[in-house]
């Protein structure tokens, strides 16, 4: 027996170092079958996750994620503990304990499998989920699980559990588009990691085991049920305690879809970024983790889109109320999650909720407001509701009742903290643009109303007739053509005849009235049509025309015939916004541009802009520099001073053809000439803004444009309490779009209201009544805090009185006279000769009545 005994023990030895040798060559041999097509170790540290476009503000807020997978990157030390936690208990605690695989695990799945006769059951720890969803395929074949096993094994010898960890955390598919943890609580709930509550986390650990399962948006039952188990699992290791699991396993299962988080909203500007990273890198590469840093200023932007939203609500108010959108049955019980679903149909519209109400007073209705709670709107928040009939505005509510009915879905504005207004979607649309006019970076951009209601950008894309908006182009090529402030020109009935195919046109003011002979500046401030026709038809509308391409318009879209001087161009309000950025920067030509810089996901930059920027210093050297070759022989030889003069500027000359001509200049001269030149070798010539209008002409139009704000068409912006301000109303025939154009030194902004199919906004509308103030509520917000700054005269403008009535040069005893502005080589008639100081001596008395 015994000798029996040593025997079986032998074969049984045997038979196991046998077995254990033949396991070590199957298994040397599925390395050996398999190792082709398992990763290195370097191609894993070097993988690249599928993460989305970013889009940034200038100082790196937050716009907009875009790409096939939501995707949030975060760090181990990013995770907070309770959500490793959760994790840790729902799919593999012992993680910090094992080396990869669990072999107790994989042992008691095999059998389940082999008893079963299929594959449903797994051992998968979190680095066998991190490798296959890293860098192998989903398939339940035996090859696969080779290839997991050893991809396992490296991840495990060459990463530390922190690295591994975090990066099951972000590879691990939640549902939803979701990949990773961090979108995964951005999706289902709106927050960032941080903010989760302890039910949170569990709820989304709970998903991972099966996503299409324990979704809690579109399977809360199962949701819950799966968190049970995972707070059990939490309290059982330690991670909490068993009375807060109770309590978060009594919370309900609210989950909805949330948009990615932001922290500027600003959709237009996200879509015009991705259009620029696929224009340059292909349509894949949304997902390669561009970073798009924009020019938008955040602050500016979210004045721009509440300036926006306020302004075509206001004017949507005045036209009446459509009604509500739907009247709904109330279930039973008036608990909130249960109104949600009933209004989640109803999505939110820019800043308008949908609500449903709940009762109806005498003068003020209880509504509840999908995911905010119960609100009150009071009466001067639906007194303006009057009803539409037959498209005509019927009488005042004089109650709640006339307005809103129990049951009825209706859109809100609210303050969150219990009071709301009744607001409805406007049919009218908005643009708001606003740009440094010192470079063209545009700081603000809101394109429509709403961007996920309709994608139509106008700021870029809406090509409308500017109106009177334009005239200022046409001013500013009459100054340079002879006109002045105070030139007289007839407001009267003007008719042009037809070419025999169509009638006579009879063009008129927006009054209708008739001011006779009027000097150009009251033309601008007053807006008057008939001025700006004589005006053109004077000019000719080949040197206007000629003369405003230097504004960026292109001459093709310019009207050859007098209905330029009303604005029927078509224009874009980016272009209307980067022509008054010429007026704004004191007369030099900019191009608007959006993107600053582009990141690869490594945070190296691809693309740096590069803008031509306004360098008075860069033009002031060049002018110098030519004055000076000019007066160096004069100044040696000790002549006189040569009379003041207003030449072309030449092209600026680098620094060292300033230094090669002023070699032989005085030493006073040498200086100040050398102080020139550095200025000048600030910017590469390709990055100066080429001056288009003289510094004269831009000081008449902004002074004028000034007047118009003072007391013209645009004197609702008198409100600001500012005196550096200028800019001009827009209004279309049949006041189908309206416009205002405004600026300081440092910001320009346009603003457009109308229909997307054109059509009437109504006879009382303008664009003092529209679009100006949308931009008054913009402008109060982006000047806070900024100092007024007065444009200074240039040299070459004198100030004489004039005649009020025939604009003149008046005679010291004038009782009309007024105080006009003039360059020095357009001066008015009657004016005498300019002496060697540049300064006009006085007229003589009863001199010209001016140009009629």
């Amino acid at each position: 027996m015994k000798r029996s005994s040593f025997k079986l023990f032998g074969y049984a030895l045997v038979a196991a170092v046998g077995l254990f040798l033949l396991g070590v060559f199957a298994f040397a041999c599925a390395y050996v079958y398999v190792s082709p097509s398992l990763p290195s170790a370097e191609s894993m540290r070097k993988v690249e996750l599928q993460v989305p476009l970013r889009v940034y503000t200038r100082t790196g807020g937050l716009i907009s994620q875009i790409g096939e997978q939501r995707r949030i990157p975060v760090t181990f030390d990013e995770i907070p503990a309770l959500v490793r936690n959760a994790v840790l208990a729902a799919e593999d605690d012992r993680f910090f304990h094992h080396h990869g695989i669990d072999w107790t695990g994989v042992v008691r799945a095999m059998a389940v499998n082999l008893l079963s006769g299929d594959r449903a059951q797994g051992a998968s720890t979190i680095t066998m989920q991190a490798s296959r969803n890293m860098f192998l395929t989903l398939d339940k074949t035996w090859r696969r699980k080779l290839q997991e096993v050893f991809v396992t094994y490296r991840m495990e010898r060459d990463f530390s559990k922190q690295e591994i960890l975090s990066t099951y955390l972000n590879v691990i598919f939640f549902g939803q588009r979701s990949y990773g943890v961090a979108a995964a609580a951005e999706t289902y709930y709106g927050k960032s990691l941080s903010q989760l509550t302890v039910s949170e986390a569990a709820t989304l650990a709970g998903i991972i085991q099966v996503p299409s399962r324990y979704n809690p948006m579109t399977s809360p039952a199962l949701a819950h049920t799966r968190r049970t188990y995972v707070l059990r699992r939490m309290a059982q290791l330690g991670y909490i305690d068993a009375e807060t699991a109770r309590a978060a396993n009594a919370e309900p299962i609210l989950s909805r879809g949330y948009a990615p988080l932001y922290d500027v909203e600003a959709p237009y500007v996200a879509e015009l970024a991705r259009q620029e990273i696929v224009n340059r890198y292909g349509p894949s590469a949304v997902n390669y983790g561009y970073k798009v840093f924009t020019t938008l200023d955040g602050r500016l932007q979210t004045a721009a889109n509440h300036a926006l939203r306020v302004g075509l609500m206001q004017y949507d108010r005045r036209h009446g109320y459509r009604g509500v959108v739907e009247h709904a049955t109330l279930p039973p019980t008036l608990e909130p999650a249960a109104l949600d679903q009933l209004l989640s149909k109803h999505e939110p519209i820019g800043i308008l909720l949908p609500a449903v109400v709940l009762s109806v007073a005498p003068n003020a209705a209880r509504v509840h407001i999908r995911g905010v709670g119960t609100a009150q709107i009071d009466w001067d928040g639906m007194a303006w509701a009057r009803p539409l009939v037959n498209g005509r505005m019927g009488a005042m509510p004089r109650k709640a009742a006339d307005v809103v009915a129990r049951g009825d879905v209706i859109y809100v504005v609210t303050d969150r903290h219990g009071n709301a207004q009744l607001a409805q979607v406007p049919e009218a649309q908005s643009a708001l643009v606003a740009m440094d006019p010192n470079d063209g970076a545009v700081v603000s951009l809101v394109g429509g109303f709403d961007y996920y209601s309709n994608q139509f950008n106008r700021v870029t894309q809406a090509k409308r007739q500017p109106g009177s908006g334009f005239k200022p182009f046409l001013y500013s090529a009459a100054l340079d053509n002879g006109f002045t402030p105070a030139s007289i020109v007839l407001d009267t009935p003007l008719v042009i005849e037809g070419n025999g195919i169509e009638g006579a046109w009879r063009p008129q003011d927006f009054e209708r009235e008739f001011g006779g002979p009027t000097r150009m500046r009251e033309a601008l401030v007053e807006s008057l049509n008939l001025v700006s026709i004589r005006i053109l038809r004077d000019l000719g509308t080949t040197t206007a025309i000629d003369y405003m391409t230097r504004f960026g318009f292109e001459k093709a879209a310019l009207p050859d015939n007098l209905t330029l001087a009303l604005g029927t161009t078509q224009a874009t309000p980016l272009q209307m916004v980067t022509g008054y950025a010429t007026f704004a920067n004191g007369g030099y030509k900019v191009t608007p541009y959006l993107i600053d810089r582009i990141e690869n996901s490594a945070g190296k930059v691809l693309y740096q802009a590069a803008p031509a920027v306004v360098c008075r210093e860069c033009e002031s050297a060049a002018s110098s520099a030519a004055a000076l070759e000019a007066a160096a022989p004069v100044a040696a030889e000790g002549a006189a001073a040569p009379p003041v003069t207003l030449p072309p500027l030449p092209p600026s000359p680098s620094p060292e053809q300033i230094a090669a001509r002023n070699a032989d200049a005085p030493a006073g001269l040498q200086a100040l000439a050398a102080a020139q030149a550095l200025s000048a070798s600030l910017l590469k010539p390709e990055r100066i803004a080429p001056r288009v209008i003289t510094p004269q002409n831009d000081y008449l139009m902004v002074d004028m444009m000034a007047d118009v704000i003072r007391r013209g068409t645009g004197r609702g912006a008198m409100v600001l309490g500012r005196k550096d301000l200028a800019g001009k109303t827009g209004t279309t025939n049949q006041v189908r779009d309206t416009w205002f154009n405004g600026f300081n030194a440092n910001l320009v902004s346009t603003v457009w209201v109308g229909y997307d199919i054109e059509q009437p906004l109504g006879e009382t509308e303008q664009g003092a009544r529209t679009a100006l103030p949308i931009w008054v509520h913009f402008m109060r917000e982006a000047l806070k805090g900024v100092p007024e700054k007065l444009r200074p005269i240039p040299p070459g403008i004198v100030q004489l009185r004039v005649s009020a009535r025939t604009g003149a040069a008046a005679s010291a005893n004038d009782p009309d006279a007024i105080t006009e502005s003039f360059m020095i080589t357009h001066l008015p008639p009657g004016t005498g000769s300019v002496g060697a100081d540049g300064v006009p001596t006085p007229p003589q008395q009863g001199t010209g009545e001016g140009i009629f």
